[in-house]
């Protein structure tokens, strides 16, 4: 029983089938009028479509590598390392991000006139537009590339060549490899030290016009010989005074003068003590420790900041020459060119879906045509 219902089924799907073909056959015109409709007006709208044309340009960017500034940075240690943390993981995603922002977007927009081009009235669909027009990736190979498509092959061409040129500049501005960032960094670690040792330089003119120090080993020396002087002076004035009185009254005139001397030199002993008295010292004999004291650690203030000036200038210096090497520059592998072919539209691509459109609506039309007959008759 099995194999006769079997049997039976065959044999209405072969009836089937038959008839299925048996209207194909005969609704052939109509397919084949629809096939040849639909390829004409796909042929048609193909040719209308202007055609586009593709501009292509590649760029190699910095390679993160192991720098010569890294020897002259093991003097500075800590610092050197806070100055080269940090570094870019993925460089290649970062300049497409780049030169996909919005900073480029409104320069180049500017630079083209592309609201005026691309018949915007708003800035924001102007940069929608041209976000469409423009592929950026970052290839595998690790060169990054730059596509622009417009119905101007030339046009094109300038607006990939603007994309590189503008990433160069914004590299430049902003510290995005390693050796701009250590650039970065002792630029303004030079700017402070110099605002330092200029205040260093300041403290030790005050403390100078204050305590009169210039040179403190010398203007020491003279002091304490001038004061161990005077004092003898003042010891043998002393003893000539009182071998005079063996002799003298204090109403002698000799007695007076030598009195008179003993106490002028006593009074200018007392002036040298407070303030230096002699006015080509000034200095102060009793504050000479302190003051030279102040004035040693102004001068040292000022040293030390000098050479720190000097040690962060040589590594600003290297920093620059780092920055500035071929190697951390970005490269132009392909020039963008006018290309001499479109790129679109596909025009066999657009007929060939125009035919398999036209054949699927001529094979609908053929199997719809009964059964919209009966339904009209009904």
């Amino acid at each position: 029983m099995n194999n006769m219902q079997d049997d039976v089924n065959n044999l209405t799907d072969e009836i089937d089938l038959r008839a299925l073909l048996g209207q194909l056959w005969q609704g052939r015109k109509t397919i084949l009028a629809a096939t040849i409709g639909c390829a004409a007006i796909a042929l048609a709208v193909s040719l209308a479509i202007r055609p586009v044309y593709t501009a292509s340009a590649s760029i190699m960017p910095p390679q993160q590598q192991a720098s010569g500034l890294s020897a002259a940075l093991g003097s500075l240690g800590a610092i050197a390392g806070m100055s080269s943390s940090g570094a870019l993981k993925n460089p290649n995603d970062l300049y497409v991000a780049m030169m996909k922002s919005q900073t480029v977007s409104d320069r180049l927009i500017r630079q083209f006139d592309l609201q005026a081009r691309y018949e915007q009235e708003k800035l924001s669909l102007t940069r929608k537009q041209l976000d469409s027009l423009v592929v950026i990736t970052a290839a595998k190979s690790g060169l990054i590339e730059i596509n622009v498509d417009d119905h101007d092959p030339q046009f094109a061409a300038n607006l990939a060549n603007a994309y590189v040129a503008e990433l160069k500049r914004l590299n430049q501005n902003l510290a995005v490899t390693d050796a701009a960032k250590r650039r970065v960094f002792f630029e303004k670690q030079l700017q402070d030290v110099k605002l330092s040792l200029a205040k260093a330089e300041l403290a030790l003119e005050a403390l100078q016009k204050k305590t009169g120090l210039v040179l403190p080993e010398g203007q020491v020396s003279i002091v304490l010989k001038t004061v161990a002087e005077l004092k003898a002076k003042i010891a043998a004035k002393e003893v000539e005074i009182v071998a005079m009185r063996s002799f003298a009254t204090d109403r002698n005139p000799d007695f007076v003068r030598a009195q008179e001397a003993l106490d002028a030199m006593k009074q200018q002993l007392a002036k040298m003590d407070d303030n230096g008295g002699d006015s080509s010292l000034s200095v102060s004999a009793k504050s000479l420790p302190q003051d030279g004291l102040a004035y040693i650690r102004a001068v040292r203030e000022v040293k030390y900041n000098e050479a720190l000036l000097e040690l962060m200038a040589k590594q600003y210096e290297f920093a620059r020459v780092e920055e500035g090497r071929d190697s951390s520059m970005i490269q132009v592998l392909d020039v963008a060119t006018a290309p001499d072919q479109k790129s679109k539209p596909k025009r066999s691509v657009i007929v060939l879906s125009g035919v398999l459109l036209g054949l699927m609506l001529g094979v609908a039309t053929v199997f719809l045509r009964p059964y919209i007959a009966r339904l009209r008759a009904a």
